[in-house]
């Protein structure tokens, strides 16, 4: 994690120098602003994985001397069959849309999204759970 820390470091520089290059040159506000969040999301993922880096034992990708074989494994848990990101695409969609079209398209879109997010959430938590 510390190799893509530093690589988004370096991403978020290199897109602030691009962004104050465009900015002097262009006077151009919307690309201007675009290229500052386009830094803002950088260094955001670059602190981030940055500072996980420090709090989690060193991967096979931090060291110079691995093989490939040397970083194969379960990688995590993925429910193979939810339905629920399929209705959080179809509801980002339609809040997307609602932004070109008119804003009344959110008041569909909100709910679907919402049951969504709720349904993928408590997707493994049904039926009654007790501690004892």
């Amino acid at each position: 994690m510390k190799i893509q820390g530093k690589l988004f470091i370096w991403l978020a520089v290199f897109i602030l120098i691009v962004a104050i290059v465009y900015g002097y040159w262009s006077k151009e506000p919307a690309g201007t602003t675009a290229l500052f969040l386009a830094f803002g999301l950088a260094i955001m993922i670059g602190f981030y994985l940055a500072f996980t880096a420090r709090r989690v034992d060193a991967g096979a990708q931090d060291d110079m001397e691995a093989d490939v074989a040397d970083d194969a494994g379960e990688v995590g848990f993925f429910s193979p069959h939810s339905w629920q990101p399929l209705a959080l695409g179809f509801g980002g969609a339609l809040a997307f849309l609602s932004v070109a079209i008119g804003w009344w398209i959110m008041y569909f879109s909100a709910p679907v999204i919402l049951i969504g997010l709720f349904g993928w959430v408590f997707e493994y938590y049904r039926g009654e759970s007790r501690t004892q």
